[in-house]
């Protein structure tokens, strides 16, 4: 008897053909980016949730975190998980899709969609590559801004995000302080630190050290840096941890033995994590967006453009700010959030600030953390009574 075998479908190709709206900006649309290049052509995908209402004041952008995408409430199409702020957004939740418009894009340089080293939306059909022009976070911004500018929305109600994505918080209140009535950054700060950069500088090394890298050719050669990139991932993913959460989690535990074998095997538990981490992030991001994505938030410096004064970029804003910062985040520590606050400060503007105490490290904005959704929901509700949006009622949401 002959087996038939069919024949497996191909995998899609999320970095040309997102699982999500796509906005594209033909020759003639190009965007200014700060390296001095107009890019042209180029698209934004973005997903949205929840109803813009008609006098089109409930929206809320979302932004991103270095390695994440516009799926912040629906299931990954590359992983098949949750969406990555799920704790966050839906009905009832503090950015409630019952009551607001929620739009997350994904960002410039990333590869889900919106252009990057991994789109094929240039000359000739073929992946950008170290072709592509280094981005910023203005850029990111900038970017956005189009998507909201072709949505119809001329002032957005809020602007949140954690770590990169309260990067983008604060230059959306600096660059756009008129279309910005309230503001969010989580876990973020001003500028990168350099014991950021140097992190961020192993990580490459570690992508382009590998074989397969090809000068960043790879996809055009069919193969991917895959043992590179996953080593970048497992040391970033330290910095994203605590000392007491790895300690309560792994301790000195051995995987799966007694006893050390006396070899490079992954004897401990928490080397067997970090291998897994760095496995499964070769799966669903691409090595030349890694590079790129962190080179943007190392030249991130918001007072380098205003004489180098913070309170400067917030000069006579009317934007409301709650900043919030974690006890036991080493990477982006609260000092950081403080600098932002005493510069709102400085510049008069309206800011509330919170440090959550958890042990959680800077992975904290992503989890299920009490105070964080508590923090968010005030902010969010008394927002909204400034901003005149009526509360949902418990019937409506029925």
């Amino acid at each position: 008897m002959t087996r038939s075998h069919a024949t497996p479908a191909p995998v899609r190709n999320e970095a040309d053909e997102p699982s999500s709206e796509v906005l594209r900006f033909d020759a003639t649309q190009g965007l200014e980016l700060d390296c001095g290049v107009v890019l042209a052509p180029w698209r934004i995908a973005y997903q949205t949730y929840g109803t813009l209402n008609a006098d089109r004041s409930n929206a809320i952008l979302l932004c991103h975190a270095l390695t994440g995408d516009q799926h912040v409430a629906n299931v990954n199409p590359v992983t098949g998980r949750p969406g990555w702020w799920e704790t966050m957004v839906g009905p009832g939740k503090p950015y409630d899709t019952d009551r607001f418009f929620v739009i997350c894009a994904n960002v410039l340089g990333s590869c889900l969609g919106t252009s990057g080293p991994a789109s094929r939306d240039g000359e000739g059909g073929k992946a950008r590559g170290l072709e592509f022009p280094v981005v910023t976070v203005r850029d990111m911004v900038r970017a956005q801004a189009r998507l909201v500018d072709h949505l119809g929305i001329e002032t957005l109600f809020c602007v949140a995000g954690g770590s990169m994505g309260g990067m983008q918080v604060l230059q959306w209140a600096a660059s756009y302080p008129e279309r910005v009535f309230s503001a969010m950054p989580i876990a973020a700060a001003a500028k990168h630190s350099a014991q950021n950069i140097a992190f961020h500088e192993v990580g490459r090394q570690a992508v382009m050290a590998d074989p397969e890298w090809h000068a960043g050719r790879y996809l055009e050669l069919g193969t991917r840096p895959e043992k590179g990139l996953a080593v970048a991932r497992m040391a970033a993913h330290i910095t994203y941890l605590s000392q007491p959460a790895l300690h309560r989690k792994f301790g000195r535990n051995f995987q799966d033995r007694t006893a050390p074998t006396f070899s490079f095997d992954a004897d401990f538990e928490v080397e067997s994590y970090l291998r897994y981490q760095g496995r499964s992030f070769v799966e669903r991001f691409d090595a030349n967006s890694y590079l790129y994505l962190t080179r943007s938030m190392d030249y991130f410096d918001l007072a380098a453009d205003y004489d180098g004064v913070l309170a400067k970029a917030f000069k006579g804003t009317k934007t409301r700010f709650c900043v919030v910062s974690f006890t036991s985040d080493w990477l982006f520590p609260t000092s950081d959030s403080r600098a932002i606050v005493h510069a709102l400060n400085a510049a008069g503007g309206s800011v509330s600030f919170v440090e959550i105490e958890t042990d959680k490290g800077h992975d904290a904005f992503l989890l299920d953390v009490p105070e964080l959704l508590e923090t968010t929901r005030g902010f969010i509700d008394a927002a909204a009574r400034a901003r005149g949006l009526a509360p949902v009622k418990k019937a409506d949401r029925a």
